[in-house]
Order: structure tokens, then sequence, then C-alpha cells
């Protein structure tokens, strides 16, 4: 089989695991807690990180510890792309649903679009008329939320919003450092410096949950969500973009939600109006119009 069909192949299985991994994460969330999960999360990442960098660099790991003018910049990294952005996600699928989620944390492409703007690239019409009509589809589908009295729900998405948001910035702080030390030491680097923040805030809700809450399918969802989905997940989906190339990547993105509400619809029974999916459909095209939409032809690096 060649390369191109083999990343082919992993790219439709990363957004399976992807898509898959909100309906795991909302039932883990259910029984233990954020506070519990997000620690269990931090405690067994940066060792998994530590362990894959050993294994990669052997002798010379010791050289790929960040410069002194970088530091700030990792730490940086560290708040923004783990630890806020990844509290913002939790209680933001606790309090929403796993098909919102997946929908909402789409939108990250069009604040990356947005933050660059802020810079020195300019938005092309193409770009501004998807964003806007991204908004105008996330409108309607929070409005529908909202007309069936489901606040708290629409409250979970306003938070996964953000947390897009968050996302996109920590993609852009964390470009520059990726270039110079390579993805894997950025993400190593990134989740031991968020660790101690992250483990200090949510020791005591680890304590307060009984062990009994840990059920053998709490634990297949966290093994789930932590080794497939956010380690390996990540791990794969590097590679895809290289084989691949991040422009040719990038639309495998847009299966995520229907995914995650195919499998949230059969475990969880969510159920979807005809005004919420006019919305998600609205969403979709509308990022990615704004990231393709006569998007001139680019050499990959």
């Amino acid at each position: 089989m060649s390369k191109d069909r083999l990343s082919l192949l992993a790219a439709v299985a990363v957004m399976a695991a992807w898509g898959v991994n909100f309906s795991f994460v909302k039932h883990v969330l259910a029984e233990i807690g954020v506070g519990a999960f997000l620690f269990v999360r931090f405690t067994a990442l940066p060792l998994l990180g530590l362990a894959l960098m050993l294994a990669v660099f052997r002798g010379t790991v010791l050289r790929t510890w960040p410069r002194r003018e970088d530091l700030p910049r990792f730490i940086a990294c560290a708040l923004v792309g783990h630890a806020l952005h990844l509290w913002a996600v939790m209680v933001g699928m606790d309090l929403s649903t796993a098909f919102s989620s997946s929908l909402v944390l789409t939108t990250a492409p069009l604040f990356t679009l947005l933050i660059l703007a802020a810079g020195a690239e300019r938005l092309r019409r193409e770009q501004l008329a998807g964003t806007l009509a991204a908004c105008a589809g996330i409108a309607l589908f929070l409005g529908d939320k909202l007309a069936a009295g489901a606040a708290r729900a629409g409250l979970g998405d306003l938070l996964l919003i953000g947390a897009a948001a968050l996302f996109s910035l920590y993609t852009v702080l964390a470009q520059p450092l990726a270039q110079r030390y390579g993805p894997l030491p950025v993400l190593a680097y990134t989740l031991l410096f968020a660790a101690p923040f992250i483990l200090v805030a949510t020791l005591p809700a680890f304590l307060a949950t009984p062990a009994a809450a840990y059920t053998p399918a709490v634990w297949t969802g966290l093994l789930w969500a932590l080794i497939v989905s956010s380690f390996f997940g990540w791990m794969l989906w590097t590679w895809v973009n290289i084989v691949r190339g991040i422009a040719r990547s990038a639309p495998f993105a847009y299966l995520m939600p229907p995914i995650a509400g195919l499998v949230a619809w059969w475990t969880l029974g969510e159920t979807f109006s005809g005004l919420k999916l006019a919305g998600a459909a609205i969403t979709l095209a509308g990022v990615a119009y704004a990231q393709f939409g006569r998007r001139p032809a680019a050499r990959e690096p």
C-alpha cells in the first residue's frame, strides 16, 4: 500500500477516534467530574510525553531543553493551550452535549484567521464571508437550544467558543517554537509546564472522588481519551500532515462533528432538531469556505 493511501486511511481513523472521544469524555465527566478528569490527564500525559522524548532523543534529550529566551513563550503556550484551553473544553463539554462540543470546536480556524488579521495579515473577502456565515450558523444553533430552555447547554457552548479561541491563540504562539524545536518537544514541555498549575487546582476534586466512581467503563473512557485520542491520535495526525501536507489534511476535520453526532445519538441518546442541524450545516460550510474558498495555490514547505 502506498504511503499516500495509508495516510488517507490514517486520517479517517484519527477523525473517527476523535469523533468517538466526545461521547467517551461525556460519560467520564458524568461519573468523576471535571477536576478528577483533568488531574488524571495531567498526571498521565506529561509522563507519556517525557517517555517518548527519552525514546526518540535518547542521550541527547537535554539538548532539547528550551533556551532561556524561549522559556516565556513556552510557559505562555502551556497556560493558554493546556491549562486554560483544556479547562474551558472540559467544563464546556460537561455543560453541553457531545455533538455541540464537536461542532463548536471546529470554529478554531476562524479565530486563527482573526488573530492573524490583528497582526500583519489581511482577511480576503472569502475569509470574511465564511466567518460571518459560520457565526450565523452558530447563532442559529445556539438559538435553537436556548429557545428549548437549554440555557445550561448554551453556557457550555459559549465556553467552548472561548476554548476554540484559546486553541487558536496557542497555535499562533507555538508556531515559531515548533519551527525551532519540532512538534514533539513543544508538546512535551508545554504539557510539563502546565501540569503543576492543573494538578494543584484539581487535587481536591480528585481526592474527593470516591474510588468506586472509577468503574471499568470510566477506565475505558479514560484510556481512550488519554492514550488513543490525545496521545497517539495527535502523533498520528502529525504524521498525516507531514505525508499529505496541511492543506490536504485540514478538510478531514469536517468529518468529526458528523461522527460525534452519530455516536452521541447511538450511545447517549442525543436528539437533533431540524433547526439545529441547519445551524450545524451553515457553520461547517462557513468554516470550510473561510479556509478554502478561492484559496491561492501554495507550495507545501
